[in-house]
Protein backbone atom coordinates (compact mmCIF):
# COMPACT_ATOMS: atom_id res chain seq x y z
CA UNK A 1 0.00 0.00 0.00
CA UNK A 2 1.70 3.33 -1.16
CA UNK A 3 1.34 6.27 1.73
CA UNK A 4 -1.26 7.80 -0.77
CA UNK A 5 -3.82 5.28 -0.48
CA UNK A 6 -3.08 5.62 3.21
CA UNK A 7 -4.37 9.57 3.21
CA UNK A 8 -7.55 10.26 4.15
CA UNK A 9 -9.54 12.26 1.12
CA UNK A 10 -11.35 14.69 2.75
CA UNK A 11 -7.27 15.41 4.23
CA UNK A 12 -6.15 15.61 0.68
CA UNK A 13 -8.57 17.64 -0.62
CA UNK A 14 -8.15 20.12 2.20
CA UNK A 15 -4.42 20.56 0.89
CA UNK A 16 -5.62 21.10 -2.47
CA UNK A 17 -7.96 23.42 -1.53
CA UNK A 18 -5.15 25.54 0.47
CA UNK A 19 -2.34 25.44 -2.30
CA UNK A 20 -4.73 26.22 -5.20
CA UNK A 21 -6.17 29.36 -3.09
CA UNK A 22 -2.70 30.39 -2.71
CA UNK A 23 -2.05 30.56 -6.35
CA UNK A 24 -4.85 32.44 -7.04
CA UNK A 25 -4.32 34.96 -4.38
CA UNK A 26 -0.45 35.02 -6.11
CA UNK A 27 -2.33 35.40 -9.18
CA UNK A 28 -0.68 32.53 -10.72
CA UNK A 29 -3.87 31.11 -11.40
CA UNK A 30 -7.24 33.03 -12.09
CA UNK A 31 -9.63 30.57 -11.14
CA UNK A 32 -8.79 26.80 -9.65
CA UNK A 33 -10.94 24.01 -9.15
CA UNK A 34 -10.72 22.03 -6.60
CA UNK A 35 -10.69 18.05 -7.22
CA UNK A 36 -14.07 16.85 -8.44
CA UNK A 37 -16.20 14.96 -5.96
CA UNK A 38 -18.50 12.20 -7.36
CA UNK A 39 -21.19 13.06 -5.04
CA UNK A 40 -22.99 16.57 -3.78
CA UNK A 41 -22.24 15.59 -0.24
CA UNK A 42 -18.69 15.22 -0.90
CA UNK A 43 -18.48 18.76 -1.64
CA UNK A 44 -20.44 20.32 0.59
CA UNK A 45 -18.59 18.71 3.25
CA UNK A 46 -15.74 21.26 2.02
CA UNK A 47 -17.77 23.95 2.00
CA UNK A 48 -16.68 25.14 5.46
CA UNK A 49 -13.31 24.73 5.00
CA UNK A 50 -13.62 26.50 1.91
CA UNK A 51 -15.08 29.18 3.35
CA UNK A 52 -12.07 29.26 6.06
CA UNK A 53 -9.55 29.10 3.59
CA UNK A 54 -10.70 32.05 1.17
CA UNK A 55 -11.23 34.30 4.32
CA UNK A 56 -7.57 33.49 4.61
CA UNK A 57 -6.50 33.85 1.07
CA UNK A 58 -9.16 37.01 0.20
CA UNK A 59 -10.67 34.24 -2.52
CA UNK A 60 -13.83 33.77 -3.15
CA UNK A 61 -15.84 30.25 -4.12
CA UNK A 62 -18.09 29.27 -6.50
CA UNK A 63 -19.94 26.01 -5.82
CA UNK A 64 -20.50 24.06 -9.42
CA UNK A 65 -23.27 20.84 -9.71
CA UNK A 66 -22.50 20.93 -13.30
CA UNK A 67 -18.84 21.44 -14.08
CA UNK A 68 -17.72 22.71 -17.73
CA UNK A 69 -16.80 19.92 -20.06
CA UNK A 70 -14.85 20.49 -22.87
CA UNK A 71 -12.05 18.81 -24.77
CA UNK A 72 -9.60 20.13 -22.15
CA UNK A 73 -9.94 17.10 -19.71
CA UNK A 74 -11.36 14.04 -20.37
CA UNK A 75 -15.16 13.76 -19.89
CA UNK A 76 -14.75 11.46 -17.18
CA UNK A 77 -12.73 13.44 -14.85
CA UNK A 78 -15.95 15.78 -14.70
CA UNK A 79 -19.11 14.27 -15.90
CA UNK A 80 -21.74 13.88 -13.24
CA UNK A 81 -19.33 15.16 -10.99
CA UNK A 82 -19.19 18.18 -8.32
CA UNK A 83 -16.64 21.13 -8.20
CA UNK A 84 -15.29 24.33 -6.27
CA UNK A 85 -14.19 27.31 -8.02
CA UNK A 86 -11.52 29.43 -6.27
CA UNK A 87 -11.32 32.81 -7.72
CA UNK A 88 -10.17 36.45 -6.95
CA UNK A 89 -11.69 39.00 -9.28
CA UNK A 90 -15.50 38.25 -9.54
CA UNK A 91 -14.92 39.22 -13.20
CA UNK A 92 -13.04 35.97 -13.74
CA UNK A 93 -16.59 33.54 -11.88
CA UNK A 94 -18.72 35.78 -14.40
CA UNK A 95 -16.39 35.39 -17.20
CA UNK A 96 -16.78 31.40 -16.28
CA UNK A 97 -20.42 31.33 -15.80
CA UNK A 98 -20.84 33.26 -19.34
CA UNK A 99 -18.79 30.50 -21.19
CA UNK A 100 -21.00 27.65 -20.12
CA UNK A 101 -23.98 29.12 -20.71
CA UNK A 102 -22.10 30.12 -24.83
CA UNK A 103 -21.26 26.34 -24.71
CA UNK A 104 -25.06 25.76 -23.80
CA UNK A 105 -26.44 28.31 -26.41
CA UNK A 106 -23.78 26.56 -29.40
CA UNK A 107 -25.11 23.13 -28.40
CA UNK A 108 -28.75 24.62 -28.63
CA UNK A 109 -28.36 25.71 -31.80
CA UNK A 110 -26.08 22.69 -32.90
CA UNK A 111 -23.02 24.66 -33.60
CA UNK A 112 -20.94 23.03 -30.62
CA UNK A 113 -18.39 21.80 -33.34
CA UNK A 114 -15.07 22.68 -34.86
CA UNK A 115 -13.65 25.97 -34.23
CA UNK A 116 -16.23 26.92 -31.97
CA UNK A 117 -15.77 23.75 -29.70
CA UNK A 118 -12.32 23.99 -29.59
CA UNK A 119 -12.39 28.29 -28.45
CA UNK A 120 -14.58 27.06 -25.83
CA UNK A 121 -11.71 25.09 -24.63
CA UNK A 122 -9.46 27.27 -25.40
CA UNK A 123 -10.81 30.09 -23.36
CA UNK A 124 -11.56 28.03 -20.23
CA UNK A 125 -7.83 26.99 -20.31
CA UNK A 126 -7.42 30.36 -20.40
CA UNK A 127 -9.08 31.08 -17.04
CA UNK A 128 -7.46 28.22 -15.45
CA UNK A 129 -4.02 30.10 -16.66
CA UNK A 130 -2.96 27.58 -18.63
CA UNK A 131 -0.41 28.85 -21.81
CA UNK A 132 -1.03 28.07 -25.14
CA UNK A 133 1.60 25.30 -24.91
CA UNK A 134 -0.27 23.89 -21.87
CA UNK A 135 -3.81 24.00 -23.98
CA UNK A 136 -2.50 22.60 -27.16
CA UNK A 137 -1.12 19.47 -25.46
CA UNK A 138 -4.38 19.60 -23.44
CA UNK A 139 -5.96 19.01 -26.18
CA UNK A 140 -4.53 16.96 -28.36
CA UNK A 141 -3.78 13.79 -25.56
CA UNK A 142 -7.08 14.12 -24.33
CA UNK A 143 -8.45 10.85 -25.82
CA UNK A 144 -11.88 10.93 -24.07
CA UNK A 145 -13.24 13.82 -25.40
CA UNK A 146 -16.97 14.68 -25.14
Amino acid sequence: MSQFSSLDQFSYQCGVIDAFNEVVKAGVKRIALSHPTDTREEAQALIPFSEEICQKYGNHFYFDESPLLTDLFPISMNKGKFNIIYYRDEKDIQLYLELKQRKQQLIEQGAYCGEARRQIAVEYGHLLSYSDEAIERYLSQNNEKE
